[in-house]
């Protein structure tokens, strides 16, 4: 169930015109009062039609006319109007249940608080079988203006207790990190102008598409512009930027004028300060034992740095930032995909969205890698070969099943029904990347004498989840890259250990395809050599020993040549 307060009005005439009207979208049958505030005193005008709706309006106004003659200020949003509507797949409910519903929802918001005999006048209009509209006017019976700070937050409370008193649909707790719902008139003058969104809707998929292209919020607003969204900036008398508000191009107002948008009303994480701290995280400073070798395409980069979120979720400040640029990242692969898996990524980072909405601060320099990885991918001038953006696709499924759990942790209901919904999109984009790598790979399989050999290195490796690789349609491809690693002297024993130790594969649908993605990308690099590594320990140690015997001091580590340190070790 679903209560949708709106803006303040000033009408109440015009707002029972349309309860008791027709209807402009949606048939009106039948509008009658199923409840009201206890002095209303006055025929239905939907069962009386003698009676007009300007005596049911000036009823409802009068302490609002009382109150202006009063205190000579006049009230000019006094209108309260809350649709309350029922799932699709729940039963009628009878009038009197409405009424309930009804007489509920307006104590939570503080309308007509229980026992308080000088609330605010109020009235509950039923047009339609699956939902009422609760009009009320904002000032008690004393004069006085009800308290309705955090309204939304109670009503949304009730809905829930009430749908599991009536049985029906039951919906998960707001946390206050969803969108703004697109007005009717939104969504009407979209219609009426041939758009396929809202310009809300529009807009936030820009700044998003826009976010890993600059390096901080002036360049943001800079790509923007230039991308045809029309900018406000809001500046200090120094020319510091404090705020923006963004246009969409034809969404003018009734003076022919351009309507702009705060970026808070577009989405909650669209702030300035927020972008801003997504956007200006400076690289930490790597540890000096780290790894120098890079991978060859930032499509591979991608794919390393999403093991890092897989390690770093014991941290929520650290795991919240990973979440948010993995919503980057998916944005930032949908913009240069292959044509054919475009669309199915687009709709992902548009489903992720909601889950990269915080409720925990994040620490956004903990995710600056992954948020590189992004940016190196949009600024790429080549797209990538099969199978590494298939690996990349399967690296973001993971890190997206990661991202669920650690939302389900924290009992983030919205956020990791987000990110489920955006694994079905994802699946779907890795099978259709992944088919045409398998197909080849299956072509040139190994030998039957071969394939027995590799199955034993897969029963020794994944003794627990050897049964389902051997049978999964995607083993012969499998065999395949075992052995063309093996070839390039790597060990498929070693491979397989390392593959399942990055992924536990007991949620993975089919395994092997899996294990494929994973050992193309880690045996790229060049198999590890024990005998030139041993060489090279002994060499080191013979120039330490010789160095201290001469009461020389060791050279410092920092002088060591990096493609020495950081050589792979066994």
């Amino acid at each position: 169930m679903i209560a949708a307060i709106k803006p303040a009005g000033f009408n109440t005439r015009g707002l029972l015109a349309y309860l008791y009207g027709p209807g402009r979208h949606d048939e009106h049958l039948d509008p009658h009062i199923v409840a009201g505030f206890a002095m209303l005193g006055m025929p239905d005008p939907g069962r009386n039609p003698d009676d007009t709706l300007t005596q049911l309006a000036h009823h409802l106004d009068e302490p609002v006319h009382l109150r202006n003659s009063e205190f000579g200020k006049k009230i000019t949003d006094h209108v309260w109007h809350c649709p309350v509507r029922a799932a699709p797949e729940d039963r009628h409910l009878s009038d009197t249940e409405w009424a309930d519903i009804a007489q509920r929802i307006v104590e939570a918001a503080g309308i007509a608080p229980p026992g308080d005999d000088l609330g605010c006048r109020w009235i509950a209009v039923r047009h339609a079988d699956d939902h009422i509209h609760i009009l009320a006017t904002t000032v008690r019976e004393d004069g006085r203006r009800p308290k309705l700070h955090g309204s939304g937050i109670r009503v949304g409370d009730a809905c829930r207790q009430i749908e599991t008193d009536y049985g029906l649909r039951q919906l998960k707790k707001g946390d206050r990190t969803a969108g703004k719902r697109p007005t009717q008139a939104e969504m009407h003058k979209a219609q009426r102008l041939g758009w396929d969104q809202t310009s809300d809707d529009w807009l936030q998929d820009r700044i998003r598409a826009a976010i890993h292209h600059a390096g901080n919020a002036e360049e943001l607003l800079a790509y923007l512009e230039a991308d045809g969204v029309a900018i406000k900036p809001r500046r200090a008398p120094s020319g510091d930027l404090l705020g923006y508000a963004a246009g969409r191009p034809g969404d003018l107002n009734k003076d022919g004028k351009q309507i702009f948008h705060a970026g808070g009303t577009i989405a909650p994480d669209l702030t300035l300060p927020k972008l801003r701290a997504r956007l200006e995280t400076t690289a930490p400073e790597e540890h000096p034992t780290a790894r120098r070798q890079r991978p060859t395409t930032p499509w591979h980069q991608a794919t390393d740095a999403l093991d890092i979120l897989n390690s770093d979720m014991a941290d929520d400040t650290h795991a919240q930032a990973h979440i948010t640029a993995l919503g980057e990242l998916i944005e930032a692969t949908a913009q240069k995909a292959p044509g054919h898996s475009r669309a199915e990524l687009r709709t992902a980072a548009r489903t992720f969205a909601r889950a990269q909405r915080p409720q925990i601060r994040a620490e956004n320099q903990a995710a600056h890698t992954l948020r590189r990885a992004a940016r190196d991918i949009a600024h790429t001038a080549t797209g990538p070969d099969g199978s590494a953006f298939a690996a990349l696709l399967a690296a973001l499924v993971w890190a997206t099943i990661v991202a669920a759990r650690w939302h389900e942790a924290q009992n983030h209901a919205h956020q990791a029904e987000a990110a489920r919904q955006t694994l079905h999109h994802l699946h779907t984009a890795a099978d259709h990347a992944l088919a045409p790598v398998i197909d080849n790979l299956a072509a040139r399989q190994p030998s039957d004498q071969a394939r027995r050999t590799l199955a034993y290195d897969v029963r020794a490796a994944v003794p627990v989840h050897a049964d389902r690789i051997l049978t999964d349609p995607a083993w012969p491809a499998l065999a395949t890259v075992l052995a063309d690693a093996e070839a390039g002297g790597h060990k498929p024993h070693q491979l397989l250990k390392e593959a399942a130790a990055q992924r536990e594969l007991t949620s993975g649908r089919q395994p092997a395809r899996v294990l494929i993605t994973r050992i193309q990308h880690t045996s790229r690099n060049p198999a590890p050599n024990p005998r030139a590594e041993a060489a090279r320990r002994t060499t080191t140690m013979r120039l330490s020993a010789t160095a201290l015997s001469a009461g020389v001091a060791e050279p410092a580590r920092s002088a060591v040549p990096a493609e020495q340190k950081h050589r792979p070790r066994l």
